[in-house]
């Protein structure tokens, strides 16, 4: 019998700019965690530290943690300096221990010519170079990375994903595994393609789904992404963590999405009904 569990988390800004909205409606929707990628319609990275401290204290109120850092840190263009992003890096540090959170989401730089991916892999061994930097920031200070695939960047299918892992080589750099994602680049099987190369490096999960056939992002279950398999595959692994609802449903931004109190409480209901279709135990903790 597999002892895995899982919590739900959701990024708050899907379903309003005002913190205490974003709360409320979590808090009915009985998902005690955050995914804090802006407040108050500012990014995480530029909340100052009484904004912060507010953050700390309204949640700690509704009883609601911050599960991960909703960083964009990695969506910049990979021929720059990276100095300013090991700078977003430290501020984001900061962010996670007023937080009471180790975790931080991360993406893997803009190649110079985004009109197709055909030349990507060109950019592994310098986005890896890169990111293993980031990861010795984190190791030293005790936090976790966690590196999403996303569109228009290197980390966008699951053979560069792997490969950037490979080349970074550091225990404070997992993955991050978005469904939809995938399927937006191409990878029309996404557990296919991608979970012999990435199960063992998997540390964090978006639940987000989107159609093949023209990209649009769906509610768990309803698009390609084979979240239901993803599921399945989980729960017989034996993984404790994450599932972080990032839904989409009525704006894919981006650097953000919007999905209101109406697609947030779709969202939820779709994971958890494709949950309890594949046993998997929601943990509250």
């Amino acid at each position: 019998m597999s002892t895995a569990s899982f919590t739900l988390s959701a990024f708050g800004d899907e379903i309003a700019d005002g913190l205490d909205e974003q709360l409320r409606v979590l808090c009915e929707l009985d998902i005690r965690y955050l995914d804090l990628r802006a407040a108050w319609g500012i990014n995480v990275l530029r909340l100052d530290t009484e904004q912060l401290t507010v953050v700390a204290r309204r949640c700690a109120e509704r009883g609601v943690g911050v599960a991960c850092i909703g960083s964009p840190i990695g969506k910049s263009p990979i021929v720059a300096e990276l100095d300013q992003e090991l700078e977003n890096l430290a501020r984001a540090f900061q962010a996670a221990e007023r937080l009471g959170t180790r975790r931080i989401r991360i993406f893997s730089f803009y190649p110079p010519d985004t009109s197709t991916n055909a030349h990507y892999g060109d950019y592994v061994e310098l986005a890896a170079t890169r990111l293993a930097r980031l990861a010795e920031m984190a190791r030293r200070d005790g936090f976790e990375l966690l590196l999403e695939n996303e569109k228009g960047i290197v980390g966008d299918t699951p053979e560069r994903c792997q490969a950037l892992l490979a080349h970074a080589g550091s225990t404070a750099l997992r993955f991050l595994w978005d469904p939809a994602n995938f399927v937006q680049v191409g990878v029309t099987a996404p557990m296919t393609q991608g979970w012999p190369l990435l199960k063992d490096k998997i540390g964090y999960v978006h639940i987000k789904d989107a159609r093949a056939t023209d990209g649009g992002v769906t509610p768990a279950g309803e698009g390609d992404g084979q979240v239901a398999e993803l599921l399945g595959a989980l729960r017989d692994a034996g993984y404790h963590g994450f599932l972080s609802l990032e839904p989409h449903l009525a704006i894919a931004g981006h650097s953000s999405g919007f999905s209101g109190t109406e697609g947030m409480a779709r969202a939820a209901s779709a994971l958890r009904t494709l949950m309890a279709e594949a046993d998997c135990i929601e943990t509250k903790a």
